[in-house]
């Protein structure tokens, strides 16, 4: 079983929430069936929007020490923070990426206009997987972008109450409005805030695609062994 390296902090619920996703998601009967997670929480990552310089070495620097300590395959839940995906690759290490992955998931069927609840950040790297993909992005406006990042720093500041509740409902009610057959939260401060019942179209979480490609890459050797046993 490879040992899982976590970036995290950004922000700390976000990286508890899926801790516990990592957790839900994995068969097993005992202790011993479970990933190893090495984890880095760190709040203290430049600001992703403010200072990319900054966030891009100590994300480079966060991935070279989860390498020193073990790590064999590295997972950020942050969308945001993948726009420094290659300062994290210079590790040497695999590095899962969110973004792709739950790009893939939401255009897995036959939407062909997927929305995106995401940070400015995030919502670039999803434009540019979504079309690359072949799928046509709806994205929040400039007000809708302000009042997304209004709900995202209620979150931050530990209000996941009823009032950022209702601003992510409306976001993404006015995603579907807007034509999109499926909604992507590509923000890990989404799920905590809305899940598949506030939305009317089908929502793909991102915290929970990259748990669920964490459990599948980590244990693949296992899955190869037990194949191998039953042939």
């Amino acid at each position: 079983m490879k040992v899982l390296g976590v970036l995290g902090g950004m922000g700390p619920a976000a990286t508890v929430a899926f801790l516990a996703r990592l957790q839900a998601l994995t068969p097993a009967t005992c202790d011993e069936d479970h990933i190893r997670v090495l984890m880095d929480m760190n709040p203290q990552v430049p600001n992703r929007h403010r200072d990319e310089p900054g966030a891009k070495r100590v994300l480079g620097e966060m991935a070279a020490r989860l390498r020193e300590a073990g790590a064999d395959v590295l997972a950020m839940p942050c969308n945001t923070a993948h726009a420094h995906a290659e300062a994290i690759r210079a590790s040497g290490l695999p590095f899962i990426d969110m973004v792709a992955e739950t790009a893939a998931e939401a255009a897995r069927g036959a939407a062909k206009r997927i929305g995106v609840l995401a940070t400015p950040g995030g919502d670039a790297l999803y434009a540019a997987a979504l079309e690359a993909l072949g799928v046509e992005p709806v994205r929040l406006d400039t007000a809708g972008r302000r009042t997304f990042l209004e709900a995202v720093f209620q979150v931050k500041a530990g209000d996941v109450g009823a009032g950022p509740q209702g601003l992510m409902r409306g976001l993404a009610a006015g995603l579907a409005e807007g034509g999109a057959e499926v909604v992507i939260g590509g923000c890990t401060e989404v799920p905590l805030l809305i899940g598949a019942g506030d939305v009317a179209v089908p929502l793909v979480d991102s915290a929970e695609v990259l748990a669920a490609a964490c459990v599948r890459i980590c244990r693949a050797d296992i899955a190869t062994d037990a194949d191998a046993r039953q042939g």
